[in-house]
């Protein structure tokens, strides 16, 4: 089934970027948690477009969010959470001449191919980036929902281009890691903001685009969440980081760098600390056997520099199955990258919290 979750949590995206709303099903959340809509905005607010994000679009949606199902009085009911999100500021007219024409990068053609030319291409349609809003609410409900156990996410842009920012510091407090969501581009080291800032602005300028990867850390989880094989924690992580459009790769813990090592500079040493069993490295990223190990979970997404362009490219018209040219107008990010932080922490929190009520934690 397309764009469906049913491991733990069963969740259903629905909408398309220039249908009237976008939003999201969740069904199988405990009953009885207290959700602070304020907070599940403040979460969603890091990921719409906005002046101070540079190189976002120019398409503004306030991700104002409807709850019609599963709360009452502020606390789930254990009843299917349904939430819609109104499309407010699309512009359709933008692709009204470029309807048969295949936009390399995108899923024009594919997707004419598996729905039988009946998709909406419209702003990519179901395929849109538009559809990470609904997802990034219900990460914001999970984590609401996983703060009852002391467990966090944080993501920061680990890099743009070539341009790359410091790793994770497991020595600082939670307080200390929450300043990221604050900043509008989410990132550790200030100093490489202007870098950043320049380089975007200089793609733009050539009506191009650049992109990224984003680096995810999990606290808080405890040892023994996860099963091997085909159920194991990188598996749900990378099933649903796949579900954000423009992921291309995923890495867990000291990732490709592992096969350029030797099994004892890969090997993680244990030891004991205060009753608890640690390792002094952690190029496993907090992950043995599909199984947490206690130690933070940590993985890096690969992002795609964003197809929309504004150049002249090769491509073929569908219909005709003629070859021809495209110049893409409209509004696009020049970085999707800068947006997708708060995306990336969503789907850790739907990919702990369903491995939690798998395992009949709730």
């Amino acid at each position: 089934m397309a764009s469906v979750w049913n491991k733990g949590l069963n969740i259903s995206v629905f909408g398309e970027s220039h249908g009237n709303a976008v939003g999201i099903v969740i069904d199988n959340i405990p009953p009885g948690i207290e959700i602070n809509c304020k907070k599940i905005e403040s979460f969603m607010s890091r990921r719409i477009s906005s002046n101070n994000k540079i190189g976002s679009t120019e398409r503004r949606e306030t991700d104002s969010f409807n709850i019609i199902s599963g709360l009452f009085n502020n606390k789930t009911t254990g009843a299917p959470m349904c939430a819609v999100i109104k499309n407010q500021d699309n512009n359709s007219s933008e692709y009204s001449d470029i309807d048969f024409l295949a936009r390399p990068g995108h899923a024009d053609f594919t997707g004419s191919v598996r729905y039988n030319f009946f998709n909406d291409f419209r702003g990519g349609g179901h395929f849109s980036g538009r559809l990470t809003a609904p997802i990034t609410f219900a990460g914001a409900v999970c984590q609401q929902i996983l703060d009852t156990k002391g467990i966090n996410s944080f993501a920061h842009i680990s890099s743009v281009g070539n341009i790359n920012d410091k790793q994770f510091d497991l020595s600082k407090s939670i307080a200390e890691l929450e300043k990221i969501h604050s900043k509008p581009i989410a990132v550790l080291d200030d100093t490489i903001i202007p870098e950043i800032k320049n380089k975007i602005c200089d793609v733009m300028q050539k009506g191009d685009s650049i992109g990224g990867t984003i680096e995810c850390i999990i606290l808080g989880v405890p040892a023994g969440i996860g099963s091997p094989i085909f159920d194991g924690i990188e598996n749900y992580i990378s099933y649903l980081a796949f579900g954000i459009p423009g992921v291309k790769g995923i890495e867990f813990g000291a990732g490709f760098k592992t096969a350029l090592m030797t099994g004892f500079e890969n090997n993680d040493e244990f030891y004991v600390e205060d009753g608890f069993i640690k390792t002094k490295t952690n190029n496993h990223g907090g992950i043995l056997g599909g199984i947490s190990s206690g130690m933070p979970i940590v993985f890096n997404l690969a992002i795609k520099p964003t197809p929309t362009i504004s150049q002249v490219q090769k491509t073929v018209n569908l219909k005709t199955l003629e070859n021809t040219e495209i110049l893409v107008k409209g509004r696009h990010d020049a970085c999707i990258v800068t947006r997708a932080v708060p995306v990336v922490e969503a789907i850790a929190n739907i990919a702990i919290l369903s491995q939690l009520i798998y395992q009949g934690e709730f």
